[in-house]
């Protein structure tokens, strides 16, 4: 089973993401913060593709984004920003720290997210 993890602190968004992958037959953990991620993580869940939100409150994305990248454990997973940060820099830094997408949570429906993770999953194998 395909497994997905979504970091975001807004419980509407979560819930809504949330259940687009749990129709579509994924495994689904939701965290509200980096912090909560982390742990999903040392507990042992290992997801085919994490959705993290930029702006969350104890440790944002970015930095989480960080943390996950220079751990040997979890740096293979691949990371999709999912934000309201929409400016250029953001985007460059964020693909730069190695997300393999940057979606701008306004231009994008659950559904269109819903295409871009299974687009990166086939591509990942």
């Amino acid at each position: 089973m395909k497994s997905i993890l979504i970091v975001e602190d807004d419980s509407f968004l979560s819930d809504m993401y949330q259940t687009k992958f749990l129709s579509a037959g994924y495994d689904v953990r939701v965290a509200d913060d980096g912090e909560q991620c982390l742990q999903a993580l040392k507990d042992g869940f290992r997801p085919d593709v994490m959705l993290l939100d930029v702006v969350m409150p104890r440790m944002d994305g970015i930095e989480l984004l960080a943390a996950v990248k220079k751990d040997d454990n979890f740096k293979n997973i691949p990371v999709i920003l999912l934000t309201n940060l929409g400016q250029e820099s953001d985007i460059k830094r964020g693909m730069e720290m190695g997300a393999v997408d940057y979606l701008v949570k306004a231009h994008f429906t659950p559904s269109e997210v819903a295409r871009k993770v299974e687009e990166i999953m086939k591509t990942r194998g």
